[in-house]
């Protein structure tokens, strides 16, 4: 019997790829625990994409700095992939995770793009230069490329 004209059927209208990209900031920890609910409900497989921004082009001027900011960004790449690790685990949903080196607007989009995800789940910007620059949020909703959730 095929569907009820007028009746959706059930858990075939929602997202089949959510990604969400966690920085270890806790608006996206919390975006991250938005987005594991949300694949679990729709039964969605759920991304993490974590972002390493590498240095800051002033990091060049104190020596060995540099080697200071990457280690630095290794030991957050690894709390975060923990993180996720431990929450995948409580929430009781399968999550991969994928790390990626540059700008957290590119590295998100090609991957989304690559894995066709359906929804964007990322943390609001608690960042003061945004307002000049533009939040990745606000960037990645000009992508136009699928539904953006902004988690405060």
């Amino acid at each position: 019997m095929g569907p009820v004209e007028g009746v959706p059927e059930l858990g075939t209208d929602g997202p089949e790829v959510v990604l969400v990209g966690v920085d270890g900031s806790d608006t996206s920890l919390r975006a991250a625990a938005y987005a594991a609910g949300l694949a679990r409900r729709q039964r969605s497989r759920l991304v993490v994409v974590h972002v390493r921004t590498g240095t800051t082009p002033l990091a060049g001027l104190v020596p060995g700095s540099a080697a200071v900011a990457s280690g630095t960004a290794r030991e957050i790449a690894d709390e975060v992939e923990a993180l996720v690790a431990r929450g995948a685990a409580q929430v009781g949903i399968p999550v991969e995770y994928v790390p990626a080196d540059g700008d957290p607007v590119v590295e998100i989009t090609r991957i989304a793009d690559a894995l066709l995800a359906d929804a964007v789940v990322v943390g609001a910007s608690q960042q003061a230069g945004h307002r000049w620059v533009g939040s990745i949020a606000v960037r990645l909703v000009k992508a136009g490329r699928w539904p953006v959730t902004v988690v405060p």
